[in-house]
């Protein structure tokens, strides 16, 4: 969970230390309806955060925690639904346009559309800002239209595989002919064994289709398993099993995963979950 300064700045955006992986994003509404939804889609690099109630400093800092997880991750578009926030006076068009400056000088750039019907005054603020603008679109279904249209193909391969053990091996094949394709072969042992752990939760414990992903940016690969299962990992999951079973049958747990990745999580999406995590193309310091 990350650690926020109660103190906001005068631009609105609150102040937090980076959040720790595993990056898992779930719903946080509470009793009163006021919190944060996200979806992410199978590759997690479009992702849909919705605020709900009325605006205010706790939830804020509900959106920024939730936001920095995102950009976190392979997470290149985040689509941010606003129409179920209520905020007459625009109070919180200062947070919004932080956000949207803030994750576009990410090391991997994120960029954020706003979604919100056109007459209420926060649209009509955020279409008319003087200089860069953001994206806003009326509704979630053009927004995703946009976002569709921009992102490439040629950085990303993809997968639907069958809940069968041999749906492992054809995962890890998707690595090596991603990192054979994008010139990467040193990131190729240790993203494969990542996929293999992915995939061989989604066989094991989902027991649906799954789709397996490999994309690419400047600074890392990027693999996700979206599955049929809404179960999230649980954090005592992040040990290695005692028994000796070979990698290439079966995972060796969460806790290879969080050991060899740069960075790993878990969010929601449309009928499931995905489960991504990233390689550094650069080696720690």
């Amino acid at each position: 969970m990350a650690v926020v300064n109660r103190t906001a700045p005068p631009d609105g955006r609150l102040t937090v230390q980076p959040p720790q992986p595993p990056y898992l994003l779930t719903a946080t509404i509470d009793r009163l309806g006021v919190g944060v939804t996200i979806s992410g889609d199978a590759s997690c690099a479009a992702v849909e955060l919705t605020p709900y109630g009325p605006w205010s400093k706790h939830l804020g800092e509900q959106v920024d925690a939730h936001l920095r997880r995102c950009v976190a991750g392979p997470s290149t578009a985040i689509i941010i639904d606003l129409q179920h926030i209520d905020d007459p006076y625009a109070v919180s068009m200062p947070f919004w346009l932080a956000a949207w400056r803030q994750a576009r000088l990410e090391p991997s750039p994120a960029h954020l559309t706003f979604c919100l019907p056109t007459t209420t005054t926060l649209s009509g603020r955020l279409r008319n800002i003087q200089g860069p603008q953001p994206r806003v679109c009326a509704t979630v279904p053009e927004a995703r239209i946009a976002i569709a249209e921009r992102m490439s193909r040629t950085d990303r391969l993809q997968a639907r595989l069958p809940p069968r053990p041999a749906s492992v091996r054809a995962a890890r094949d998707l690595v090596t002919q991603a990192c054979h394709a994008w010139h990467l072969p040193r990131l190729l042992p240790d993203t494969s064994l990542i996929m293999s752990e992915l995939a061989a939760n989604a066989v094991e414990h989902a027991g649906t289709d799954f789709i397996a992903t490999v994309t690419r940016s400047s600074t890392a690969l990027h693999v996700a398993v979206r599955d049929g299962a809404s179960r999230f990992p649980h954090p005592s999951e992040l040990r290695f099993p005692d028994q000796q079973i070979p990698l290439l049958e079966r995972g060796r747990g969460l806790g290879l995963v969080h050991a060899i990745a740069a960075a790993w999580g878990a969010m929601p999406t449309r009928g499931g979950k995905v489960v991504w995590a990233t390689v550094s193309h650069f080696p720690p310091a």
